[in-house]
C-alpha cells in the first residue's frame, strides 16, 4: 500500500539525505509532500515552506499516512503542535531527530512511531 508522506525538514540541497528521501519516495510511487525552510521544487514536486504547510494543514489534517522526520531535537519541538494536529499512523525518526518527548507526546495520542532510516526501509521492502 501507498503510504502519502510528509517529509519535514526537507531539503533543497542535494546532498541531504531529506533530498534524497524526497527522491526515493517518489520513485516508490509514494505520495511525497516536502516542507522546509525554503520553498522550491526537487525533481519536480513542489517544496512548500513551514508557513505555507501550516496553512495548508488547517484545511486538511488526515492526509498523511507517514510523517518522516529531518529536523534535529534541538528545533523540533517547535513542530510538536503540528505533527500531532496532522493525526498520521506514524512518525519516523531518522537518525539525528531522536526526541524522547516527542515520542511521549505521540504515545498519547496513539500515534505510532519509529526510530529508522527512511531510506533504509524503502530500500529494503519495509517501509
Amino acid at each position: 500500500m501507498l503510504k502519502p508522506t510528509l517529509v519535514l525538514g526537507a531539503s533543497l540541497k542535494s546532498n541531504r539525505y531529506s533530498h534524497f528521501a524526497v527522491q526515493k519516495l517518489s520513485k516508490y510511487k509514494h505520495e511525497v509532500y516536502p516542507v522546509g525552510l525554503r520553498a522550491g521544487e526537487i525533481d519536480g514536486i513542489t517544496v512548500d515552506t513551514f508557513e505555507t504547510a501550516f496553512a495548508k494543514a488547517k484545511q486538511d489534517t488526515s492526509r498523511f499516512h507517514t510523517i518522516t522526520l529531518y529536523i534535529g531535537p534541538k528545533h523540533l519541538s517547535s513542530y510538536f503542535d503540528y505533527i500531532i494536529a496532522l493525526k498520521p499512523e506514524r512518525v519516523i525518526f531518522n537518525p539525528g531527530t531522536e526526541n524522547p518527548d516527542l515520542y511521549q507526546l505521540l504515545n498519547k495520542h496513539g500515534i505510532a512511531y519509529e526510530v529508522a532510516c527512511t531510506l533504509v526501509l524503502l530500500s529494503t521492502n519495509q517501509y
